[in-house]
């Protein structure tokens, strides 16, 4: 009897260790998947400021362009069209960065306003008076170097993403990631090769 009830002792003491180990690891591996998807969410709200800065440049540059480039009323729409479903995309991903729809939609809007903004500085080519404007030289500087600080954030978001999802997929980890609903997280992706290079701003 007294065996038995040493075992049983044994036996508690041991559950209990495992039972203490468990949730130690599962802890653990909730707060590393909590702490990597800040990560992520913090990467992004870098590019969040930058597309900002971008979106924020282009109505200067359509007035800048405007006075030169009167009849070319199509082209200046366009951009603005284009910058408008650049801005409301950017908000929705803002308010759930890594979300796999909003990550599609933001970088098929991106790139869409990359490639109107490319057709109208190749269209600003034929205007000399405009190509020597000194400010439209300024607007272009500052968004080549906004094109600049944007494809690093971009780079330091998938990379934050790509650090996330594999700890999410790895065991124990994946246990604790289908319990508590931590989601894969989608890179943002280039939609088009338009958005792969800078827009043409050479003057």
């Amino acid at each position: 009897m007294e065996i038995l009830a040493g075992i049983f002792a044994v036996l508690l003491v041991i559950g209990i260790v495992v039972v203490i180990l468990v949730a130690i690891v599962g802890v653990q591996a909730y707060n590393s998947l909590a702490r990597l998807r800040r990560r992520y969410q913090n990467a992004y709200a870098q590019i969040d400021v930058q597309l900002k800065r971008r979106h924020d440049l282009i109505p200067n540059l359509v007035e800048t362009v405007k006075g030169y480039m009167a009849h070319e009323r199509g082209t200046l729409e366009a951009v603005i069209t284009a910058r408008n479903a650049a801005v409301t995309a950017t908000n929705q991903a803002a308010s759930n960065p890594g979300d796999p729809q909003a990550m599609q939609q933001l970088g098929q809007a991106e790139a869409a306003l990359t490639g109107t903004l490319g057709r109208l500085f190749a269209l600003s080519e034929a205007y000399p008076d405009l190509k020597a404007d000194k400010s439209m030289d300024q607007l272009m500087e500052e968004l080549r170097s906004t094109e600049n600080k944007i494809a690093f954030a971009r780079q330091a978001f998938n990379d934050a993403v790509t650090v996330y999802n594999t700890k999410k997929d790895v065991f124990p980890s994946n246990l604790v990631a289908s319990s508590f609903n931590f989601q894969e997280a989608q890179l943002l992706e280039e939609s088009s090769p338009e958005v792969k290079e800078v827009p043409n701003v050479s003057f």
